[in-house]
């Protein structure tokens, strides 16, 4: 197969998953190292191609015009607070979009985190602990936002008086 062929096959490949796609598996899949990967997305997004890397994979999102997207502040000091904060989230049907922080030299800093249930929440969970990895919002004394989707503007509410009950929820 052809480069641009590969390219081409790929693109299509994300487009038509429902989930996101593991960089070494699409690398099996076409007979290239996971670097030849990387470089087509990288590739693809150069030309346009709104292709977002997760903590999951690879995907290609889907415009739901039956939900509606809302940014949402937080904050917490611990890092064993993360799991409460985005089941509580994911407990109300919203999925977690990103996580947003803004540093004082770079400026707005963004996480994909496509986080859509429990499971996802615990696997985000395991992945960070088991890397001993800090999060984004360690940058900011916990500060940070959350673009969310769900169903209506009610999901919206309860979670931020969900989140307000806890004391993660930044606005007033």
């Amino acid at each position: 197969m052809k480069t641009e062929e590969r390219r081409e096959s790929l693109l299509n490949r994300l487009k038509k998953s429902k989930n996101a796609l593991i960089g070494s598996k699409l690398a099996d899949e076409f007979g290239v190292s996971r670097q030849v990967i990387v470089q087509d997305i990288a590739l693809l997004r150069a030309r346009g191609e709104k292709i977002i890397a997760t903590s999951q994979g690879y995907l290609y999102p889907k415009s739901n015009k039956d939900t509606i997207k809302a940014t949402i502040a937080c904050k917490h000091g611990e890092d064993d607070e993360v799991e409460e904060e985005l089941m509580t989230i994911v407990n109300y049907g919203a999925k977690i979009i990103d996580v947003i922080v803004e540093h004082p030299i770079y400026g707005e800093l963004k996480g994909m985190l496509m986080i859509k249930n429990p499971a996802d929440v615990q696997k985000f969970v395991k992945n960070y602990r088991d890397n001993d990895a800090s999060l984004l919002a360690s940058l900011t004394d916990g500060v940070h936002l959350h673009t969310v989707e769900a169903l209506n503007e009610q999901v919206i509410k309860k979670i931020r008086e969900e989140l307000d009950k806890k004391g993660y929820l930044l606005e007033k």
